[in-house]
């Protein structure tokens, strides 16, 4: 037998084997490919219809609706302005009160805990509601568009994957290419440091191209990278359309904005919170973002037994000078953020203009839940204080008043802002029972498919309703069944009814829970019940709440609580509630503090050990999934052979300049310091100068009790080789360094440095070698481990 007849039959073997053979070569097989037209048709890949529309979803984070000019607010967004004018602005469409539960929903179209996101990635539990893992019933709109001809991008951030799931080891199921989108450009976690953020492209990390000394900021970033990939895939397919999620880190702590945009707001918040409630609903009903007659809410309304001191607001005539210069400020950072990002929108929209793509794009902008009350009643220089439970103080704050918004803070503002960008109604972010949590902005425009120019639309929607929306308008439906799992159904409505429709007509919505941190509440047909109860204060008791209700269609403001007038109707909808919360997986409850959530012990790829050893320059590794030393006395040895009269370096490093500690050499002699929250550097140091030749170099920590904010309180020693150099007290975080990235790294520090004592450029470690660094968090003394070492380094 000839080789080209034996490698045509083998070739037929494998494509039958494969599952490739039962259409092309169903019937007579054919041995010479010369003989045989083949049928490409089972292997073409799906066309988008000529003519369907190109989709961008601008996502901002922490906006309540009362803050951005097209709603009537103070914050200048001339980009999103323009699309309002050309478009339709809807003043009640709903989000979910917290950012990954929401984005989940706009990712899948079904409602947060069906998609097991019923709280932020850093809170997940076992509950299937909770697990924050997207399960295989719930196929993203990025999977379906992509399998219909579309190309699909993701830029900024993404806050569904699981913690464990950041590592570079880790499985990618959950990463956005997984997910459906063909590129990914941006930060994974739910926050990230404008200057210095932790980059991903695709499936790896990498770092910024350049530093903030030349002109970085993620938002110009991400714009940069949005055009290149627009013309990425016009110059290559240019018949296709595409599918943009532009999510930036605006308006999410921490507050970062060049100082020109901060300048322009110099002064436009200095009259306070309480005046502005005051100043911007008016405004609003002008604009017909509220009907004529909408009350405001009172501040702090939730009672004594529920209230969350964190949470409460304090009145703008009870500051002192400091304090509303301060505060003012804080609000001048937020507005300039919003401000700028929205100006890297605009140079998008400008492309699509001159590239001719504008007028068959729909442009959705949106954020993705109330403004965030994180910053305490009195604001805050370091986000990390609120998630590490440890007080503000005003005095520090002050020092760095000339410095916010720029590198050397992680700011927010404090809670009266929050409450007065939620106005009119009560609370903001994680309160899902009060649309001061759930009411947010949104705004569409698609030159060639809505007629109508600057209208408003009142009708009642809700983030799930945007899948079925976009899927619609683009002819598409979700599948019941996608490879080969049955579905969810969507938990939307589509509300492509609107764009024809008049601003008051009646809305195709008929309900909608709401859960979130124990907060809970019940809409339909415009009628509204709430369970009073406040998020993340561990007081449980959920069959004691209150609930109240509010006819929504006549008190949008949900001021005038009618439980005592219409008990019926309130106990249907109580009734409701729990019929839905059963249906989506809302169960069970829980509003454990943040410290406690955070701190859950979650499965891992790993097992957890008493004993963690890293290798030099490795990927940072994320705090999630690196050595646990919260609230525990821990040891850290490296061997290290110093070959150089001039060694210095980063020998080991975890976290930031805002919460972190790293174990370096800088002027011949050893170093530990322990940033505590970006107040203190700890520090101890070696006396006598190092030379060369190999070493073990370690430090001890032993805590002895917890602070009065449960930050442990102990005596740190630093050692090299078997000598104890240095001593001192110190004190260490108990929450985490970062709600993400500044990951562990051995031999350099990653971004921001944790120290002032070096910079990121100069942190990475020359002059010797590292073999590697052991972390440990178990009983054995330091001079066990040490003697570990040295004996490792006799091996080599």
């Amino acid at each position: 037998m000839s080789k080209k007849i034996l490698f045509s039959i083998l070739t037929v073997i494998l494509l039958g084997y494969c599952g490739y053979a039962q259409e092309p070569f169903k019937g007579v097989i054919k041995l010479d490919v010369r003989e045989s037209t083949p049928d490409w048709k089972p292997f073409i890949r799906k066309k988008a219809p000529e003519g369907s529309p190109n989709i961008l979803f601008i996502l901002y984070d922490d906006t309540g609706l009362a803050a951005w000019s097209p709603y009537g607010g103070r914050i200048s967004m001339p980009t999103m302005d323009k699309l309002a004018a050309e478009g339709l602005t809807y003043t009640q469409w709903h989000t979910v009160a917290l950012c990954s539960p929401t984005r989940s929903s706009l990712l899948t179209g079904r409602n947060h805990n069906l998609n097991g996101m019923g709280t932020i990635t850093e809170g997940a539990n076992g509950f299937p509601g909770y697990s924050c893992l997207l399960p295989a019933q719930t196929a993203t709109m990025a999977q379906i568009l992509q399998e219909n001809g579309w190309s699909t991008f993701w830029l900024g951030k993404d806050h569904n994957v699981p913690e464990t799931d950041l590592s570079a080891g880790a499985s990618k199921s959950q990463w956005p290419l997984q997910q459906g989108f063909d590129r990914f450009y941006g930060f994974i976690g739910g926050e990230t440091n404008q200057f210095y953020p932790d980059l991903t492209e695709d499936n790896h990390a990498i770092e910024q191209p350049y530093s903030p000394e030349k002109g970085y900021h993620l938002s110009k970033d991400l714009a940069d990278q949005a055009i290149k990939m627009l013309s990425d895939q016009k110059s290559a397919n240019p018949s296709k359309p595409w599918f943009m999620w532009f999510c930036p880190g605006a308006n999410h702590a921490p507050h970062q904005a060049p100082k020109d945009y901060i300048a322009k707001y110099k002064g436009k918040f200095d009259d306070g919170y309480d005046a502005y409630r005051k100043w911007v609903l008016p405004r609003m009903i002008d604009k017909g973002i509220f009907p004529k007659g909408t009350k405001l809410t009172e501040w702090n309304p939730m009672p004594t037994d529920q209230a969350n001191p964190a949470d409460a607001v304090r009145p703008w005539n009870t500051l002192n000078a400091d304090e509303k210069k301060l505060f003012s400020r804080l609000c001048e950072v937020y507005a300039a953020f919003s401000e700028y990002t929205d100006d890297q929108v605009a140079r998008i929209i400008d492309h699509l203009k001159a590239t001719g793509q504008y007028d068959n794009t729909i442009i959705l902008y949106a954020a993705d839940n109330g403004a965030s009350g994180e910053g305490s009643p009195s604001g805050s220089v370091n986000e990390n204080k609120f998630f590490n439970g440890y007080p503000d103080d005003l005095a520090e704050n002050m020092k760095l008043i000339d410095e916010l918004g720029g590198p050397n803070t992680y700011e927010h503002y404090p809670t009266g802002w929050a409450a007065a960008f939620s106005t009119p109604f009560k609370m903001f972010k994680r309160y899902s029972n009060y649309a001061g949590g759930t009411a947010d902005p949104l705004v569409i425009s698609w030159p060639k498919g809505i007629k109508a120019r600057g209208e408003v639309r009142n009708q009642y929607h809700h983030a799930v309703d945007i899948v079925p929306t976009l899927l619609d308008i683009c002819g598409l439906e979700m599948p019941k069944v996608y490879k080969g799992v049955d579905q969810y159904p969507i938990s939307g409505i589509s509300m492509k009814y609107t764009f024809d429709a008049k601003p008051d007509a009646p809305t195709q919505k008929k309900v909608q829970y709401y859960t979130m941190l124990g907060t809970r509440a019940i809409w339909q047909d415009g009628w509204k019940a709430v369970a009073v109860h406040a998020p993340l204060t561990g007081v449980g008791k959920f069959d004691q709440d209150k609930w109240e209700l509010y006819h929504t269609d006549t008190d949008r403001a949900e001021s005038v609580d009618l439980a005592q007038k219409n008990p019926e109707k309130l106990e249907a909808l109580k009734k409701l509630y729990m019929e839905e919360a059963l249906k989506n997986n809302a169960l069970p409850l829980d509003d454990h503090p943040a410290v406690v959530q955070a701190g859950i012990e979650r499965p891992t790829e790993e097992s957890v050990r008493d004993s963690y050893t890293y290798y030099p320059h490795t990927s940072q590794v994320p705090e999630a999934v690196a050595v646990n030393i919260r609230g525990k006395s821990y040891k850290i040895v490296a061997n290290v052979e110093l070959t150089d009269a001039n060694t210095a370096g980063v020998i080991f490093a975890h976290g930031s300049r805002f919460g972190g500690h790293s174990l370096f050499i800088k002027d011949h002699k050893l170093y530990y310091v322990y940033n505590f929250l970006g107040i203190t550097e700890q520090q101890l140091v070696s006396a006598e100068p190092l030379k060369p030749g190999k070493y073990t170099f370690g430090m001890e920590f032993t805590k002895e009790k917890a602070g009065e904010h449960h930050e442990s309180i102990g005596t740190a020693k630093l050692y090299i080789n078997d000598k104890q150099v240095s001593t001192g007290a110190m004190k260490a975080q108990v929450g985490k360094f970062t709600l993400v990235g500044d990951g562990l790294c051995v031999g350099y520090d990653s971004g921001d440095p944790v120290s002032k004592q070096y910079t990121s450029s100069t942190s990475e470690f020359v002059g010797g070698t590292i073999s590697f660094v052991t972390v440990n968090t178990g009983k054995e003394q330091y001079l066990d481990l040490e003697r570990d070492a040295a004996r490792a380094f006799r091996k080599e």
